[in-house]
């Protein structure tokens, strides 16, 4: 069906189309349309309640990474990121576009632009929603939003900025990228798949070291996480320090996620852009690789050739995630768990070479999907999960069968993990430690951009209000790229209409996700942020609609380290502050048997709502089966106690978990903000 009386603003795209349109029920009742736009790959979704639940506003979620498809905001995280049923309890109808192109490929007419995929796309698909809604509820939406996280987030503030027309407000979670008014259609130059490359280099040349590192930093260490390093491994590790890694984070190294994809989506371009980069890495003076090659020994791969003797599809995968196989130890096995069952994306190699396969790149030679260019994003025992760009990352491993010839290489890859090094980018705070005097102590190569699904430049210049979350212990997405954006803003906007806020304790993704083999449990060291996000976007609407101005972050950046007030007061925001004690230190030394005591000390933030829960895991399982006595949910600061004896031996890291709730409300599940704080009780 064409929907003939809608007329465009963007020239770009061609008549809107509807190819469905009905009643659901599920999660609750609304009409569902879907569609797109003539001549364009743009296609959208929007779920419309019922009249009773609409109160006139819209929300449109972007769906992270590179984009790509209009239903990530209704498949497995759609109840942690702020889904269809988080829109209908705000009051609005929801809407996603896949930004302007399938998977990860590009819309061929545009080919690389990235205007359309950073706002162009997305704000012509609301203004076709908002005729759609008008026609529907007899009225247009009087206020409309933007949100999403990493690359959502990368990409809601350039909606803002470059659509005032269609948004009042926007709130990226997890976001950041380079400031440059006026350039918001050009391509970018991006600090944190540079910075994964430092990453990667301290996850290789450590190794099993990184167990003392991650000890150190955890609570009752020794906070020294240099010790028993050579210094060609501390340097390492202070770049990636000094890049802004959030500390506390460390487990993480060993677990990429997202990073690995970045690389895998970034590689075959960065190779285009910089042809002789890998060549210069191996071959002249001033790089590592030829400077001291004894650094890569045993785990350099040069073209190795041999035959794939497996293919292996997702949903295998996510089954052996599922019952505890190798693929259950590692994060990356998260993209297993997101994509379609029967998708073809991993192989097992009749013969493995010798060397580090992690980000390794693999070319099918020779069968059906000859020329196949894919990177290893994740290894499972033998397993070796697949991703790329463009038309050979939507493939992955279709196609292929076993007995293609395929060569593996990661000349590319080990040359990436030193690539901050020698891609320095103005303006980026991380970069300071390879500058001396103004100048790059490193021999320098061109501005390299990341694909244009991203996005182009922020501004930081717009009229509505934009309200901006960032994670703490966020590995995929460092702190500093807030505090870029927060800064910018102060040059070059209106500080008045913007606010940061910090949510402490919180990953990329939620501790569910990741690989139950951590220990202790991601789910004691980290909060679910989902109800942060819905608290965010409803005090976004009360900010935009009602004028109440939400609560900034206080915070100290220096060193590439973040550090927070330790007094709610004092650091603002909408989370609690927690400490907890174990006999009255970070760290307990106690028999078996004998009592503990474990104290927690928790403080909302002025005008938070009070504290209606305290749990604890005593043991690291993440799953805080004791609830504290003494919490009624009228109280805005709480010390509490709890004594517990450990029946074994061994090291335990107790954790306590504190959730507030703006009015109060212990029998609610939504709008709970959670903070934690955890100790170290060993056992002798």
């Amino acid at each position: 069906m064409v929907i003939d009386d809608y007329q465009g603003t963007d020239p770009y795209f061609g008549k809107p189309f509807i190819d469905v349109d009905e009643r659901r029920e599920q999660p609750s009742s609304h009409r569902y349309v879907h569609g797109g736009f003539e001549n364009t790959d743009t296609r959208f979704a929007i779920y419309f309640p019922d009249k009773p639940v609409y109160q006139g506003r819209f929300f449109q979620p972007l769906g992270g990474g590179l984009g790509g498809t209009e239903f990530a905001f209704v498949g497995p995280l759609a109840g942690v990121l702020g889904g269809v049923e988080a829109c209908f309890r705000l009051g609005g109808y929801m809407l996603e576009s896949n930004q302007g192109h399938f998977g990860n490929d590009l819309d061929q007419r545009a080919g690389n632009d990235p205007g359309l995929y950073g706002y162009r796309a997305s704000a012509e698909s609301a203004r076709f929603a908002k005729h759609l809604a008008t026609l529907h509820y007899g009225r247009p939406p009087h206020h409309g939003y933007v949100y999403g996280g990493s690359g959502g987030a990368r990409r809601s503030p350039l909606c803002l900025e470059n659509a005032a027309d269609i948004y009042d407000g926007a709130l990226p979670f997890m976001g950041g990228g380079p400031v440059a008014p006026g350039k918001a259609d050009e391509p970018i130059e991006s600090v944190q798949p540079t910075g994964f490359g430092a990453m990667f280099n301290v996850r290789r040349l450590l190794g099993d070291k990184l167990a003392s590192v991650i000890d150190a930093m955890e609570p009752g260490g020794s906070g020294n996480p240099f010790e028993g390093l050579t210094t060609y491994e501390r340097e390492a590790l202070a770049d990636l320090y000094r890049l802004g890694f959030p500390r506390g984070a460390e487990y993480m190294i060993a677990q990429p996620m997202g990073q690995a994809a970045m690389w895998c989506w970034n590689a075959d371009d960065w190779k285009r852009q910089d042809p002789d980069y890998v060549h210069a890495f191996w071959n002249e003076k001033g790089y590592a690789g030829h400077d001291t090659p004894h650094l890569f020994e045993g785990d350099r791969i040069v073209r190795f050739e041999t035959k794939v003797g497996e293919v292996r599809i997702a949903g295998d995968i996510a089954a052996e995630v599922m019952r505890g196989g190798p693929a259950a130890g590692e994060a990356s096995s998260f993209m297993a768990v997101m994509s379609p069952p029967e998708k073809p994306i991993a192989i097992r190699l009749a013969g493995a070479p010798q060397g580090y396969l992690p980000g390794a790149g693999v070319r099918v030679t020779s069968g059906n999907a000859a020329d196949r260019q894919l990177y290893v994003t994740g290894l499972f025992g033998d397993t070796l999960l697949l991703d790329g760009f463009g038309a050979d990352g939507n493939a992955k491993a279709a196609d292929i069968e076993p007995g293609d010839s395929v060569e593996v290489d990661n000349d590319a890859f080990l040359a990436y993990c030193h690539w901050h090094r020698h891609h320095i980018i103005a303006g980026e705070k991380g970069f300071d430690q390879v500058i001396v005097d103004n100048a790059p102590i490193f021999p320098q190569r061109r501005p390299i951009c990341v694909p244009t699904p991203f996005g182009g430049h922020y501004s930081a210049q717009f009229e509505g209000k934009l309200l901006y979350m960032q994670h703490t212990h966020d590995t995929s997405l460092w702190p500093d790229q807030a505090i870029l954006y927060a800064e910018n803003v102060s040059r070059h906007g209106n500080p008045d209409n913007f606010r940061l806020q910090w949510v402490e304790n919180a990953e990329h993704i939620p501790p569910a996700f990741l690989p139950s083999s951590i220990f202790p449990s991601p789910s004691s060291r980290l909060i679910n942020y989902s109800g942060v996000i819905e608290q965010g976007l409803a005090d976004l609407v009360a900010w935009v609609e009602e004028g109440d101005v939400p609560p900034a972050s206080q915070y100290q950046y220096a060193g590439g380290k973040l550090t927070l007030p330790p007094e709610a007061k004092d650091r603002g925001g909408i989370q609690p502050v927690v400490a907890a004690s174990a006999n009255g230190a970070s760290r307990a030394d106690v028999k078996v048997d004998e009592p503990v005591t474990l104290v927690v000390v928790a403080e909302v933030p002025p005008n938070a709502g009070t504290i209606v829960r305290v749990e604890w895991d005593l043991d690291g399982s993440g799953t805080f089966p004791v609830a504290q006595d003494g919490v009624d949910a009228t109280s805005t600061a709480i010390r509490l106690s709890t004594t517990h004896a450990y029946a074994k031996a061994g090291t335990y890291f107790p954790s306590v978990r504190v959730i507030a709730q703006r009015d109060g409300d212990v029998a609610t599940p939504h709008r709970q903000i959670p903070n934690l704080a955890r100790v170290r009780v060993v056992v002798s």
